[in-house]
C-alpha cells in the first residue's frame, strides 16, 4: 500500500505557505498526486425579532471575500506546488468539513495543518476536524504548527486493540515502512496477557510488511494526557492513533487520548476512525 492522492486542506484564515510545502514534500515522497482544497462559508443569517442581524448586502460582501481569499489560496497553492508534483485544485464556497468529506473519496490521505484553536474554531472558516475524522473514512495527518517538513526518524504508535487503532495501522503503513524506528506504546495499569498478546500481534503484523517494531508497556492510568506525554519524552515525529475509540461527547466531557492529541499542535498526527 502506498498513496497515490492526498487531500491538502488549506483553512482560508492564516498562513498557508508551512502546510503547502509539507503537502509537497509528502506528496514527492510517495510519488502522489497533490490536491488542494479550500473552503469557507458564511453564516447563516440569526433571526431575531423585527428582522435578521445579516443584511443581503452584507452576506453578499462576505461571500466575495471568502471567493477572492480561495482564489489567492489557489494562487499560492500553485506557486508554491510549482511542478514539483502533479497538482489537482478543489475551492468551493461551502461548510469546509462537509465538502472536505465529500473530496476525501478522491485521495488516500488527507492533510491538514493544525487548528489555532480545535474546540473553538469557526466551523464556517476551516474544518470540524472530530467530524473529520470519524466521517470521511480517510486517515488524516494533523500537521505540527508551521510544520514544513517532516522527519520519520521515530515513529509511535499508540496502541489499543481496537477497530480504530487496527484500522490506524494500516492506514499508516506507508509511513511506518519508510521511518528509521517504530515503537508500539500502550499505557494500561496492568499488562494483562491479553495485552501482551495483542502486541506481539501487531508486531508480528508489522514484520510480514517489512515494518520492524519494539513495544512498550508504560504501567500507568490511561488518561488522554499520558499519550502525549509518552510522545514528547521520547522526541517522536509521528504519532499514529486510532481516533474516537469512545464517542466524541464523550471525549469532550471527560477528556481523552483523541482530545488530547487534537489539542496538542506540537505534535504531527495520523488518526483514523
Amino acid at each position: 500500500m502506498t498513496y497515490k492522492s492526498i487531500v491538502l486542506n488549506l483553512n482560508i484564515d492564516g498562513m498557508v505557505a508551512p502546510v503547502i510545502k509539507l503537502g509537497v514534500e509528502l506528496a514527492r515522497r510517495f510519488d502522489a498526486v497533490l490536491i488542494g482544497f479550500s473552503a469557507g462559508d458564511v453564516p447563516p443569517p440569526i433571526v431575531m425579532e423585527g428582522g435578521t442581524t445579516f443584511e443581503d448586502e452584507s452576506m453578499t460582501r462576505q461571500l466575495q471575500n471568502i471567493e477572492r481569499r480561495i482564489e489567492d489560496i489557489r494562487a499560492e497553492f500553485g506557486g508554491l506546488a510549482g511542478t514539483a508534483v502533479e497538482t489537482e485544485w478543489r475551492g468551493a464556497v461551502g461548510n469546509p468539513t462537509r465538502l472536505l468529506i465529500n473530496v476525501a473519496c478522491a485521495a488516500d490521505l488527507i492533510v491538514t495543518a493544525s487548528p489555532e484553536s480545535f474546540f473553538s474554531g469557526n466551523v464556517h472558516r476551516s474544518p470540524d476536524l472530530g467530524n473529520l475524522i470519524i466521517q470521511s473514512g480517510r486517515p488524516v495527518f494533523v500537521a505540527a504548527a508551521d510544520q514544513k517538513s517532516i522527519r520519520l526518524n521515530k515513529v509511535i504508535v499508540g496502541w489499543k486493540n481496537t477497530r480504530e487503532a487496527r484500522r490506524a495501522v494500516v492506514d499508516a503503513m506507508p509511513f511506518l515502512r519508510l521511518a528509521q524506528e517504530v515503537r508500539i506504546i500502550t499505557i494500561n495499569e496492568k499488562a494483562t496477557d491479553a495485552i501482551w498478546n495483542s502486541l506481539n500481534d501487531v508486531v508480528a503484523f508489522l514484520s510480514r510488511h517489512g515494518v520492524q517494531a519494539k513495544v512498550e508497556i508504560f504501567p500507568e492510568k490511561s488518561d488522554g494526557g499520558t499519550i502525549v506525554d509518552v510522545a514528547d519524552a521520547m522526541d517522536a515525529d509521528l504519532i499514529i492513533s486510532g481516533g474516537y475509540g469512545h464517542s466524541r461527547l464523550r471525549e469532550w466531557i471527560f477528556g481523552g487520548a483523541t482530545r488530547s492529541l487534537l489539542e496538542n499542535d506540537r505534535l504531527n498526527r495520523v488518526m483514523s476512525h
